[in-house]
């Protein structure tokens, strides 16, 4: 065969030769209980608490959800009244988790509250432009996807602290006001009880 009916016969081969077929991908891991449960937690901090989106509470919460006080507990209802209250006085406010850690239904998380108090809401105070940052744990149960139950502690003497610290001249003036009026009231007080006493003794 000459050489160019050779080179003609290996390129009709290479066209009409099918493609060698390609290997199967490899299946995507399957998500342990533990790492759906984390990436529900992420949801709340991330589109709840930082985004303000409580739209999407239904999808991430139980309607049987309780958050677990030291002396009552609260329905969904209430807990997400409490989280709208803080993202009207802290509209900057952003949650971070510090630390998630999972065991078996539980999702255990150590987070950071950051905002500025620039509204009233927050424990019925006025607005103060302090800058807050506290830090709490909160413990959820999850099963199914959704969230059943929570405990959460956090130091909020330390955010009230903090509002204190940044109104705290208002708050001496405020002091040193009714102060001067208690004592003004004292003295007319005993001023009229003194004219009294010496219009009797005259009579």
């Amino acid at each position: 065969m000459s050489p160019i009916a050779s080179c003609l016969v290996a390129v009709l081969f290479a066209v009409t030769s099918p493609a060698p077929a390609a290997a199967p991908a490899s299946p995507a891991p399957e998500l342990t209980r533990e790492q759906r449960n984390k990436a529900i937690a992420m949801r709340v901090f991330d589109e709840i608490l930082s985004q303000g989106r409580f739209e999407v509470a239904d999808e991430i919460y139980a309607s049987d959800f309780k958050n677990h006080g030291l002396h009552r507990d609260a329905d969904l209802k209430t807990d997400q009244d409490a989280a709208r209250s803080e993202r009207l006085a802290f509209p900057d406010l952003v949650v971070t988790p510090d630390t998630l850690v999972a065991e078996g239904d539980l999702v255990t998380v150590l987070w950071t509250f950051r905002g500025t108090h620039t509204r009233a809401g927050y424990g019925g105070l006025p607005a103060t432009g302090a800058r807050i940052e506290m830090r709490g744990m909160t413990i959820w149960r999850i099963v199914d996807g959704k969230i059943h139950d929570e405990w959460t502690t956090f130091n909020e003497l330390k955010a009230f602290s903090q509002m204190a610290a940044q109104v705290k001249w208002q708050l001496a003036a405020m002091v040193a006001a009714l102060l001067l009026a208690v004592i003004a009231a004292e003295r007319a007080l005993w001023w009229a009880v003194r004219r009294l006493y010496r219009r009797r003794k005259r009579a």
